[in-house]
């Protein structure tokens, strides 16, 4: 079961196993922001290129779907990003349970947005959390973990690459040692506990009041989706790259003829930016085309 491009490289790595996927489980296709054109997830893109059995239902805890769940008679469903809560009818179903691969170490930053989430907080280590699904959410006891150190230059779509592979690559001994009944599960500390709250687009307005440090977070942690932006003359511009220079001046300041824009103690230097409606571009690039000067406010 899962969703976004995060999932495929685990389903790749299972059907290229000795263990038989015997069904895909990922959410239904979204209509597209422009017109009616449906737009299928990766896992369901991927699996159809291979003919795999594909459900996607709105919602799981049918008695349909539980009826053909149980015709399946699974022995276990590993779960990536499905993006739906599982009743705990449908857990009881196969043999050996359901296991879930995180992109966090758990207790921290259960829920659905652990990847943005800990770049924005600017923490110095993340990782896969390989668990076993209970009730409720993402809380159930962990198998095993892989920790990674990340760094302030990292975006969300590079760290759930990183992960993503780290998940893929420990798929397969996982499962190996739950069938040879070697599974060594540890309860988690629920007390120490935290949630990473599905990102709000009115969260990616940036504000040039915080440090410079916490807007290279979110910019960072946003991108690609739903991109960190910003005003300037009614119009918003989404930085793609950034980085922090040492210049200071008042917030939303632009500081320089290199477009360097205030910070409430150093100052954000662009390196990639993206008008409304138009192709990201370099800095080089993105300046030849806009009227500013030194001295503007963004918002």
């Amino acid at each position: 079961m899962g969703t976004p491009k995060f999932s495929v490289p685990i389903l790749e790595t299972l059907v290229k196993s000795s263990y038989e996927v015997s069904c895909v489980y990922t959410q239904s296709p979204k209509k597209s922001d422009r017109g009616q054109k449906l737009n299928l997830s990766p896992i369901q893109k991927y699996a159809e290129s291979l003919k795999l059995n594909i459900r996607n239902p709105q919602n799981l805890n049918s008695e349909e779907e539980f009826k053909f769940i149980k015709t399946l008679d699974p022995d276990i469903v590993v779960v990536v990003a499905y993006g739906q809560l599982i009743s705990k009818k449908i857990l009881d179903l196969p043999k050996k349970g359901f296991i879930n691969i995180h992109a966090s170490l758990l207790p921290k930053w259960r829920g659905a947005a652990p990847i943005q989430r800990v770049i924005m907080n600017s923490d110095a280590e993340t990782g896969i959390s390989i668990m076993q699904i209970t009730e409720e959410l993402d809380s159930g006891p962990v198998m095993k973990q892989i920790k990674i150190k990340i760094n302030d230059t990292i975006t969300a779509e590079e760290l759930s690459n990183n992960l993503s592979k780290i998940g893929a690559e420990n798929i397969v001994e996982t499962l190996d040692n739950i069938f040879k009944g070697k599974p060594n599960f540890t309860e988690q500390n629920h007390k120490v506990a935290s949630y990473a709250k599905k990102i709000k687009k009115s969260e990616a307005k940036i504000n040039w009041c915080r440090s410079a440090k916490e807007i290279l977070a979110k910019i960072n942690g946003l991108n690609p989706n739903p991109g960190a932006w910003f005003m300037y003359k009614n119009t918003r511009y989404k930085i793609w790259k950034g980085s922090i220079s040492e210049k200071k001046g008042l917030p939303g300041k632009i500081l320089n003829n290199n477009f360097i824009i205030g910070c409430n103690d150093k100052s954000i230097e662009i390196i990639e930016i993206q008008k409304e409606s138009k192709n990201k571009l370099l800095l080089k690039d993105f300046l030849i085309g806009i009227n500013f000067k030194q001295g503007d406010l963004v918002e």
